[in-house]
């Protein structure tokens, strides 16, 4: 079914996923302000790595740096392809396990409370959600599958 209004959801949710990604990025790297400032979670990149081993709290803290790397890794490329249209169904399942992993560590370590209040649930369920979509107007996908 192809409606203007699954055409529209489809590309707003692609945009605040990337959005929620791309600003969790920024504040990690500082470029959201320094640590202390207001609405700043981390502020730089030895502040996150503490966070995420508390979130990652059931494994030894190398393999807890390691995870922060290949989830800021992963944070960047999923947005990217999210904001290009390109690759759509696996990204959007990529982050949505991404998502996943994140709300079930968060609740092994924090409890059920944690990952409500962040909506992570949320955005691993609207991951899913988009990448069960039978098309992605306004996309890169959409563009290469025209042109076959």
């Amino acid at each position: 079914m192809k409606t203007t209004t699954t055409t529209l959801s489809q590309a707003f949710l692609r945009l605040a996923l990337s959005a929620s990604y791309l600003s969790a990025v920024a504040d990690r790297f500082g470029l959201w302000g320094a640590p202390g400032t207001p609405g700043v979670s981390w502020g730089n990149w030895q502040n996150f790595i503490a966070y995420s081993n508390s979130v990652n709290s059931f494994v030894p803290p190398l393999l807890g740096n390691v995870l922060a790397i290949v989830a800021t890794t992963l944070e960047v490329i999923l947005p990217a392809l999210l904001l290009i249209g390109y690759k759509i169904r696996l990204a959007s399942l990529a982050s949505g396990i991404v998502l996943l992993l994140f709300a079930l560590a968060m609740t092994i370590s924090f409890g059920m409370k944690a990952p409500l209040d962040y909506s992570v649930w949320t955005g691993a369920a609207a991951s899913f959600l988009l990448s069960a979509l039978p098309t992605y107007p306004y996309s890169l996908d959409q563009a290469i599958a025209s042109n076959r």
